[in-house]
């Protein structure tokens, strides 16, 4: 791996750390927007990675389980499971 690769892998992982610290309210508004996100990219976006909040599709799909994950069993969001961000995981990351 070179530098600027390493260095880019450092930085996302230190902007999911700073992400999950915040407020819930933040992570459900991040998630929501991630989501809508997919289903652009998966629509009208034509599948381009710039549409997608991280730019990149296993990144996004990361930072969605990550937050998702970071919710209490009982707080978490009844409008996106696991389930659904697995779902969008194996649409967006298909080859054609």
């Amino acid at each position: 791996m070179n530098r600027t690769v390493a260095n880019k892998t450092e930085a996302w992982k230190t902007t999911i750390e700073d992400i999950i610290q915040r407020n819930a309210e933040f992570r459900y508004q991040l998630l929501d927007r991630l989501r809508t996100d997919c289903d652009y990219y998966l629509g009208y976006g034509n599948r381009y990675p710039k549409h997608l909040w991280a730019h990149n599709e296993e990144q996004q799909i990361e930072l969605m389980i990550k937050l998702h994950d970071s919710f209490d069993e009982d707080k978490k969001p009844e409008w996106m499971t696991m389930d659904e961000i697995l779902e969008y995981k194996k649409k967006m990351t298909i080859t054609e």
